[in-house]
């Protein structure tokens, strides 16, 4: 039987609150389609009174000793987001965990570089005294994606917060349920309005949100046509400060030498099966040298097929479902894309069979070989469990191939040889390159995207600052 979790609400103001307007979001199991719980449809008035509260809220008073607080909090309300989060995403619990210490440890990370938001002296004319601020915009907004919606609502308030803002989440269509645990810890820690969170649907809750005069900074995780949607409606009233964190069409590039145990363990790695591949730094495309892209090919397939499908709250599972009716209908259009093109299907492509898995939106994880750039699979993002590997013979065909997309997010590169990996790195347009890794994020580096895959860089000081304007001051003592 499926666990339910009934109806949660928003936090707009300190309290735990229905919409207005007396309607609800309706989330379901991905793993079989069976309702799970509902959470409030916000309208222009809810979301109006949410950005009224921020406003009217009080700065933090020692916000480093509440963050860390509310870190504590995190990490005591652990199992009952693991619970709920696999259950709404279809993200397997086994690794699911590491999402709830990313977003306390982020939290006490920036509220250890609350003193680094320092201005300059500058001796810009003689017997004068020059110097500049940083000071919060007041009112900030971060919406909130469905592939990690605990983590990146609540390791994301650590900036913005600690830059003496406040904020109000706006939380993904679907898989929202975890937003209102998340409100319950800030309703718990923090004091009224520094953290409202709205849930509901992009119109008209998004939009009212972005279109808030009371709003000049923005931050957004999620898909490059929302993140374009986002400036456009922004621009449409105010100049307003956004940053984007979006897609990307990730190449894991592998040199003659490289070590082809590493590289088979880095394609399951870096593909994040654990979130059935929706993840936006996942490296969905394998760019194998030619002298080793036949062995790799059958090695990655075998691997890919040896992944365990299964229940996402047994520990045991390795990929869940999809997230959404509407997202599996996506993927599964690039997956026929794929074979009408002429890429060679090497692993999975169809629904797993047995009786488990008869509902839901579920998709074996899939493999193409001999893919080339003017595919589809090759060149879109996905967003899915679907690795595209392509063959280059030389190291500027390699580059090439990496940079012949609209995505400029993360890359890989496999090799032991100096020049060669340095090169490459230096020519990808990627915006975080692991050299013999994957996947992992590493705290105090900035991770952010170049070209469609977004503006400004999270998770270092870089971060931190985006969320404070600069004021010049100029005393004149002549």
């Amino acid at each position: 039987m499926t666990q339910t979790f009934g109806d949660r609400l928003m936090l707009i103001n300190g309290e735990m609150v229905a919409s207005q307007g007396g309607e609800w979001v309706t989330t379901v199991n991905p793993a079989n389609e069976e309702p799970i719980g509902r959470v409030p449809a916000a309208t222009v008035d809810d979301v109006n009174a949410a950005v009224a509260a921020a406003k009217a809220a009080k700065s933090i008073f020692e916000r480093g000793a509440l963050l860390r607080a509310l870190a504590a909090k995190f990490r005591e309300r652990a199992q009952d987001v693991l619970t709920m989060e696999a259950t709404d995403t279809g993200n397997t619990i086994a690794k699911l965990g590491a999402d709830v210490q990313i977003a306390a440890a982020y939290l006490e990370y920036f509220a250890g570089l609350a003193t680094e938001m320092k201005g300059d002296t500058v001796p810009a004319s003689p017997g004068n005294i020059h110097f500049s601020l940083r000071e919060p915009f007041g009112v900030v907004a971060r919406i909130v994606p469905f592939n990690h919606p605990f983590m990146f609502a609540g390791a994301h308030l650590a900036s913005p917060l600690t830059a003496g803002n406040t904020v109000v989440v706006k939380t993904p269509e679907t898989s929202p349920l975890t937003g209102s645990l998340l409100a319950e810890c800030c309703r718990e820690i923090l004091p009224p309005g520094v953290v409202n969170i709205i849930s509901g649907f992009g119109l008209p809750a998004g939009d009212t949100l972005v279109r808030h005069p009371d709003i000049h900074r923005i931050g957004f995780t999620g898909s490059v046509p929302t993140g374009l949607a986002i400036q456009r409606a922004a621009a449409e009233v105010s100049v307003k400060h956004v940053s984007l964190e979006l897609g990307g069409k990730n190449p894991l590039i592998v040199f003659p030498d490289a070590d082809l145990d590493k590289v088979e363990n880095a394609s399951i790695a870096g593909m994040n099966f654990s979130w059935a591949g929706q993840s936006c730094g996942s490296t969905s495309r394998i760019l194998a040298h030619e002298s080793v892209y036949d062995e790799l090919v059958e090695r990655v397939a075998a691997r890919t097929d040896a992944v365990v499908l299964g229940d996402p709250l047994d520990p045991t599972s390795e990929m869940g479902p999809v997230n959404s009716e509407g997202h599996y209908n996506v993927v599964m259009k690039f997956v026929e894309a794929g074979k009408r093109d002429g890429a060679k299907l090497v692993a999975g492509g169809a629904r797993p069979e047995g009786e488990q898995f008869e509902r839901g939106y579920w998709l074996r994880p899939t493999v193409f070989a001999d893919a080339t750039m003017d595919m589809e699979v090759a060149r879109e993002e996905i967003f899915g469990p679907v690795v595209s590997m392509l063959k280059w013979s030389t190291r500027e065909e390699a580059v090439q191939m990496a940079n012949a997309t609209a995505y400029g997010l993360t890359a890989a590169i496999y090799t032991n040889q100096l020049q060669d990996a340095m090169k490459t790195a230096q020519e990808v347009e990627s915006g975080y390159v692991w050299i013999n890794g994957v996947a992992q994020h590493y705290v105090g580096l900035p991770f952010g995207g170049v070209k469609n895959s977004g503006l400004g860089g999270e998770e270092a000081l870089e971060e931190l600052l985006s969320y404070t304007r600069t004021k010049t001051v100029n005393v004149l003592l002549s």
